[in-house]
């Protein structure tokens, strides 16, 4: 993906949050004798998806905080901008912090930063993408797993439309490793069990251009001649359904999604989406932060990690990878409910008090 750069003063005040810190007051987990004033830069791709702000920044620095009462965290987010991102990396590594959390907006594009912080000992744990290049440690999911979770939820949904069905592949950005193995895991059970009419790649995940991507898929097949739509997270799968709605396609086919939005189980309970993946953000951000803590305080990882997995370059690394889970209407209950994710009354606003009622919600 190539670096798109937006206008001066959102890349200005984009980098300038690099060297914003949030200090971590004193907790009952800091150590006394690990030394002082221990910075930690958490670098996020983008505001398009609405986790990074919402659920993992706040959960990492609280992770952070627990651990280290030492510790001061230095957060910025890249807004998408590979350019932007580059330069954060760079402020933290001038800055001297002693670990970075990288989520990388493209994970090749950043693959020198991540050489010059290792040049400078500076060890970055990629969190929930595989960053290139001598990253320390690895935090995520199984992607494939994900994937595959995605692709047998909508041949189940397409029952008998399953076998013969078309559906519309609407991939997530091609510069994200992730976006790979999401596609990987799907394809694996999509193929050759169903019809892929058309399929996507969606810079930045941008859901207006999945929108777009989904308007011409309509035009090209016909409105009633889509069985399913893959859709490889919520953003995409909102996009998506936003255009067949648009072209007035009556029922809606299902669509996949991933990363349990509020908005989307919304859609969920309407009607409107058949699935999203929920990934519990608490043990994510428990691992990153812990392996975060660990390499600025020049510990090995592996009292973190579980398993190791190999880079694009060969190496191997300490990793966590979580497991996923998938969510429909019959089950919001038993996961996003049951762990606290949202409430009742947030996912049942008035306007889908009978929608709420009918699914056993309320």
């Amino acid at each position: 993906m190539k670096a798109r750069v937006r206008n001066t003063a959102l890349a200005l005040a984009a980098v300038s949050t690099a060297v914003s810190p949030t200090a971590c007051g004193a907790d009952a987990g800091s150590t006394s004798g690990e030394g002082s004033a221990r910075k930690i830069s958490v670098l996020l791709p983008d505001s398009t998806t609405a986790r990074w702000e919402t659920r993992d920044r706040p959960l990492l620095e609280r992770r952070i905080g627990q651990l280290c009462g030492d510790c001061a965290i230095e957060h910025a987010n890249a807004e998408g901008d590979v350019a932007i991102q580059q330069k954060q990396m760079d402020s933290s590594i001038a800055d001297g912090v002693d670990a970075i959390v990288l989520t990388a907006v493209d994970a090749r594009a950043m693959a020198a930063s991540v050489g010059r912080a290792a040049a400078a000992h500076i060890p970055v744990i990629a969190y929930d993408r595989l960053a290139e290049g001598p990253i320390s440690g690895y935090v995520s999911f199984d992607g494939q797993e994900i994937g595959r979770l995605q692709g047998r939820a909508l041949l189940t949904a397409m029952g008998t439309k399953a076998r013969g069905g078309r559906i519309v592949m609407m991939n997530g950005d091609p510069g994200d490793p992730n976006a790979l193995s999401f596609k990987q895991g799907a394809l694996s059970e999509l193929r050759g069990r169903t019809t892929i009419a058309k399929e996507y790649d969606t810079p930045e995940w941008s859901t207006e251009t999945a929108n777009r991507n989904m308007s011409g898929a309509l035009s090209a097949l016909g409105a009633g001649s889509i069985d399913g739509v893959y859709a490889a997270n919520d953003g995409l799968a909102a996009g998506c359904i936003a255009a067949l709605k648009a072209d007035k396609v009556t029922p809606l086919p299902p669509v996949t999604g991933q990363d349990a939005e509020l908005a989307a189980v919304r859609r969920i309970v309407a009607g409107d989406q058949y699935m999203t993946v929920y990934k519990p953000f608490g043990p994510e951000a428990a691992a990153g932060g812990a392996m975060a803590v660990a390499a600025a305080r020049g510990r090995s990882l592996d009292a973190v990690a579980t398993r190791r997995v190999k880079t694009r370059g060969g190496a191997e690394v300490p990793a966590v990878l979580l497991t996923p889970v998938p969510v429909v209407l019959a089950t919001i209950k038993n996961t996003l409910v049951k762990d606290g994710v949202y409430t009742l009354e947030q996912i049942c606003p008035l306007s889908l008090a009978g929608d709420c009622h009918k699914a056993g919600l309320t």
